[in-house]
């Protein structure tokens, strides 16, 4: 499976000449050395105008010699309640960065935490508004040299994103971190087209932080009537969501994948293999036009310098070092190494959970990587080929239940990866290669082209990548998903025609892996992956015509010199994670619960944190997709003496003949007494 004789030799003369580029970087980041820890001011409530009248509020952490000042500032703008909720990791990093001459900023978004105003859905254009107008005020202080930089994971990932879209001038680099360029495609609510339960879990917890109360010791007596404006307008959000099915102009909307010319400031990009997020990586080092760069570790849905699973980075060092080149003018290094730095897993997440992950780092200068060779497998009679052969349509009958072993799009612990896959491989097409003769490593995008036709106007194929053990344990290691009414685009869903053929592509996700001589890889083809999704209804039954059908795999022939790694690592204790995900079969009856445990914990102003979910519940009688249905829960606390709040948000979906009944309710408690109780039911159509 390696490359041609050709191609090893490009690489190999490329990499001498990288490989002298590499040794000139590293001694760079040898000269470079973190500036010198002084003390800091630590600022506990900052207000900052509008022009609508509007006040944001957050903190501050500055500097706190003169001669460090004035300083560069870096910003994040999430709705996570600074004072309490997030308030650990906000410490963390503003004493991290001001204690190195680099004053940082965190605000909440208008309508959370003790900002003012109301906050009616994600990623608004009056949030970014909201944005534009800190950046100016943070760059006019007379602290502040005028350069801000931008940073955030998630929330703050897509915030970091869409504001520098809008390019405010004071706005001078960004490291985004966990999030992705493309709303629809690569976030929490659909995959592939098909409704996701992360839609449903995420507008739980999205309801929790909208409708939280503010703190009156930052707000005073008016915190009762702003929490009860936030509980008034809080809205259906999860209807909301699932009533765009399609890639239509809401979901367009700051999704930099349609106008990757908006940005203009230098972009470090920050993700992990354990992450969907990590899909929009390659798209944005290679669709992005100004200074960038990227890292990819094998971490989850969580910081570098958390790792989970590990190994973390000492990531103050890295983050210090961009922060100082594009903020002051430090001559660091940073951005003559590579282009790309990624962790090289040997096995995937699930094989070595709760532990960390067995692999060592590697490089791309440049992205794409002259280092990767495409190579095609075909789909014949006798597994995965190099050549075409003989290969007899097969067909697939929705079970309604295949994807048991993959039950979460971004798992949050050991019980939710995609563990061993071979009781859906044993319900799925399969095709499997030849031993490998020699190891493999894979970096980029496998991408899989399938002819096939559906029985019914509604269907889905989800594709599983999967690389199989000489103990015939299968792990996957990339899959795909599509609605197949959206084989045309996702803009404008069109209705199958049954039994016509019709060809199609997918992508397979962002991956790297190392594969050892004497494993195999295996294409498991299914109709449909529940309960990550929605089944399609009337259990349709797929034709595949392999013969029509192929693989293509992204093979790197790694180069003969590599960058260092400039970046220690850290070792991190095993966690498996605290949610708890059960699995109850009864004959043809079959329930999925995830629990996570109801914790306590106390911020650093003394506010008593607590609650628990979102608890979720999936079940299904195989072969019946109108039996699906999905609930939740999650409840928040806040308290401090004699300020007690609490929020429960619950959900339910179930399938009424041709349509989704979506039903929300937000139950709101002080001191232990209900003031608040609004549910809400919407029908929603499910079209084609």
């Amino acid at each position: 499976m390696g490359s041609t004789r050709r191609e090893l030799l490009a690489a190999a003369a490329t990499g001498i000449v990288l490989g002298s580029r590499a040794a000139a970087a590293a001694a760079d980041v040898d000269r470079w050395q973190l500036p010198a820890k002084g003390k800091v001011e630590r600022i506990e409530l900052v207000e900052i105008p509008m022009l609508d009248g509007i006040m944001l509020r957050g903190r501050l952490w500055l500097p706190a010699d003169p001669a460090a000042r004035p300083a560069p500032v870096v910003l994040e703008y999430i709705p996570y309640r600074t004072r309490d909720a997030y308030s650990a990791a906000d410490d963390h990093w503003g004493d991290v960065l001001a204690s190195h001459g680099i004053a940082f900023a965190r605000i909440d978004i208008r309508g959370t935490g003790d900002s003012d105003g109301l906050l009616h859905d994600e990623y608004l254009a009056s949030e970014q508004d909201d944005a534009v107008e800190i950046i100016a005020w943070l760059a006019a202080q007379s602290w502040c040299n005028g350069a801000v930089g931008m940073r955030g994971i998630s929330w703050g990932g897509f915030s970091t994103l869409q504001t520098a879209m809008r390019n405010p001038p004071a706005l001078k680099a960004i490291m985004p971190m966990a999030c992705s360029d493309r709303r629809y495609t690569d976030d929490a609510h659909y995959v592939g087209g098909c409704l996701g339960m992360t839609n449903f879990k995420w507008g739980a917890n999205f309801k929790a932080v909208m409708a939280a109360p503010p703190d009156p010791a930052m707000v005073g007596a008016k915190w009762q009537a702003m929490w009860r404006e936030r509980l008034e307008a809080s809205p259906p959000i999860i209807a909301r969501w699932t009533q765009h099915r399609s890639e239509d102009a809401y979901w367009r909307h700051g999704s930099l994948r349609f106008d990757y010319g908006a940005i203009q400031c230098p972009t470090y990009i920050v993700g992990g293999w354990a992450d969907a997020y990590v899909h929009s990586v390659p798209r944005m080092l290679e669709g992005l036009s100004c200074p960038r760069k990227a890292l990819v570790g094998p971490w989850g849905h969580t910081y570098a310098w958390l790792g989970g699973p590990g190994p973390a980075l000492d990531w103050a060092y890295e983050e210090i070092r961009w922060w100082s080149h594009w903020l002051r003018g430090a001559k660091t290094g940073i951005m003559d190494g590579p282009a790309l730095r990624f962790y090289r897993p040997d096995t995937v997440p699930a094989q070595s959970a709760p532990g960390a992950t067995p692999g060592s780092w590697g490089a791309e200068h440049a992205w794409p990587s002259p280092y990767i060779a495409k190579r095609t497998y075909y789909l014949t009679d006798d597994g995965l080929s190099p050549g075409p052969g003989k290969s007899t349509p097969r067909t697939h009958r929705s079970h309604n239940v295949v994807g048991l072993n993959t039950p979460e799009w971004v798992p949050f612990g050991q019980q939710e990866m995609p563990g061993d896959q071979r009781a859906d491989d044993a319900l799925s097409i399969v095709y499997d290669s030849a031993p490998l003769a020699v190891d493999v490593e894979l970096l980029g995008v496998p991408n899989i082209r399938l002819r096939l036709a559906a029985d019914r106007p509604a269907a889905q194929v989800a594709v599983r990548l999967c690389k199989v053990l000489p103990d015939g344990t299968s792990w996957r290691i990339g899959y795909g998903l599509l609605d197949l009414t959206h084989r045309n685009g996702h803009a404008a869903p069109e209705p199958v025609v049954p039994g016509k053929a019709f060809n199609i592509a997918l992508d397979l996700g962002f991956l790297a892996q190392r594969l050892q001589a004497g494993e195999r890889l295996r294409v498991a083809i299914s109709e449909g992956l529940w309960p990550l999704v929605w089944p399609s209804p009337d259990s349709p039954t797929l034709t595949l015509y392999p013969d029509a059908s192929a693989i293509t795999l992204p093979i790197r022939a790694a180069p003969l010199v590599e960058p260092a790694m400039p970046i220690a690592t850290v070792d991190i204790a095993a966690d498996a994670g605290a949610v708890k995900v059960t699995m109850d079969i009864d004959g043809d009856a079959i329930r999925v619960s995830g629990v996570w445990p109801d914790t306590r914990r106390t911020s650093a102003n003394g506010t008593i944190l607590s609650g628990f979910g979102p608890n979720t519940d999936a079940s299904i009688v195989r072969d019946k997709p109108n039996t699906c249905r999905w609930t939740g829960e999650k409840v928040s606390r806040y308290r401090r003496g004699d300020w007690d709040c609490s929020l429960r948000v619950t959900f339910a979906v179930v399938e009424s003949q041709s349509s989704w009944v979506v039903d929300e309710r937000i139950e709101a408690f002080q001191n232990g007494k209900r003031v608040f109780d609004r549910p809400h039911r919407t029908v929603i159509a499910r079209g084609v």
